[in-house]
């Protein structure tokens, strides 16, 4: 591959004095006086006022009852899996998972945090095609699934670089067939979207909801995710799995499996000092979306869409997907990439290769789980495969909210030499 800061097609260009991220954590202050205090009066273990008051919060601004505080989001969505296969089918043995025997239907354009905690349960993910409009979950592959698995009760469902799936179809299709959903929030917390004539938060639209404070979110812990429920059962259920089900005795006493999967009162410290900023992210995330797609406006390409009538994403990522005709030719191993440079196109490969060059981090499109060597033998539920276009044709863009105007500017520049 031709190094990018010698071809002529980027002469006069520099590389970034700081590297510009695809989206870091963004520190205002209050993080530290928190786990300060957690460390002065000693409560670093996983009890504390930290945890209580962030809890406390995400569930004021989701609108449920409440939030329990986990080590990761993946935590929170097994979990979630786990309550989900008790309700439909029974505790389960302690050598097996709640979910043996039983397929689900999974998200096939998510990260595998969203999918896997169904293979820890032992079930078996079927997954469902991506839809064009959100780059969501397809309400007429799910509604084709239906057809050829009725006896499926369970849907996991993620909505992707916070933008807000379908969730009214969706929801429709669910109930019409008994099945729960479990919502996967954790690219989308702060996003909204109208349900039945009124705005609803995502991470409350699900029967079981999940969000997550990872390094990279929206808002951050630097780890940690939440359950969010209305339900007391659910929520005190989780709490205690999360703990290594200990029961009430004065000694260790264990009925059923549990984990260690509470939040620490440290991380906690940091997700109660970011909570008043989510809105200020969102609205920098927002003028970032806003600032690509004017200035890219003369290139064939566009934004990651969503419905405007219909939800309000948080812009967690701005992605980028390539016309097919100005697709030069390329190919993907499983590890590398390679392409033809070609006069007037370029490919994803090629502009995130430009990127890093220059020192900006961008990042192709989720690969789609059905493409996964360790998940190809699942079945996939498709019209015309839509997430590996996607994934073919698509990019991640440095979406960092403390990017300034000037280093987006090179950037969108950068994008535009790589179709010369």
């Amino acid at each position: 591959m031709m190094d990018m800061k010698t071809d002529p097609r980027f002469r006069g260009l520099e590389p970034f004095a700081n590297r510009v991220w695809l989206s870091s954590p963004t520190m205002h202050g209050d993080e530290q006086r928190f786990v300060d205090d957690a460390i002065a009066t000693n409560w670093v273990s996983t009890v504390g006022r930290n945890i209580d008051e962030a809890e406390k919060a995400i569930a004021e601004i989701i609108g449920v009852q409440y939030a329990v505080g986990l080590s990761a989001g993946t935590a929170a969505l097994h979990l979630a899996t786990k309550l989900a296969g008790e309700r439909l089918y029974g505790r389960a043995k302690p050598y097996e998972g709640t979910l043996a025997g039983h397929r689900v239907f999974c998200s096939d354009m998510t990260f595998d945090a969203s999918v896997n905690p169904v293979a820890y349960e032992d079930g078996e993910a079927v997954f469902i095609d991506t839809e064009r409009d959100t780059w969501n979950m397809d309400p007429d592959a799910l509604e084709e699934a239906f057809r050829r698995y009725p006896e499926v009760k369970l849907i996991v469902l993620a909505h992707l670089y916070g933008t807000p799936g379908k969730m009214d179809e969706i929801r429709k299709i669910a109930d019409a067939h008994g099945a729960l959903i479990i919502e996967d929030a954790a690219e989308s917390l702060g996003a909204k979207y109208r349900l039945k004539g009124r705005w609803v938060e995502t991470g409350a639209i699900g029967d079981y909801n999940c969000i997550s404070f990872n390094g990279n979110k929206i808002i951050t812990g630097s780890s940690g995710g939440m359950f969010l429920t209305d339900s007391k059962e659910d929520a005190d259920k989780v709490r205690k799995w999360s703990t290594q089900s200990r029961e009430p005795a004065p000694w260790y006493q264990h009925e059923e499996i549990g984990y260690n999967y509470r939040m620490s009162n440290l991380i906690a410290g940091v997700v109660r000092g970011q909570i008043p900023f989510l809105n200020a992210h969102i609205e920098q995330k927002k003028a970032i979306y806003e600032r690509y797609k004017a200035g890219l406006k003369d290139l064939p390409v566009t934004m990651n869409p969503f419905d405007a009538q219909k939800s309000i994403p948080n812009y967690w990522l701005s992605c980028m997907l390539i016309d097919e005709s100005a697709m030069a030719r390329h190919s993907r191993g499983e590890l590398d990439e390679k392409w033809t440079r070609t006069k007037g196109k370029t490919c994803p490969g090629e502009i995130l290769a430009a990127l890093t060059a220059f020192r900006a981090e961008g990042r192709p499109l989720w690969k789609p789980m059905h493409m996964q060597p360790i998940y190809r033998n699942h079945a996939f539920v498709s019209g015309v495969d839509v997430g590996e276009d996607l994934f073919r044709r698509g990019l991640c863009l440095p979406s960092d909210n403390k990017m300034t105007r000037e280093e987006q500017d090179i950037i969108i520049e950068i994008i535009h030499r790589c179709f010369r």
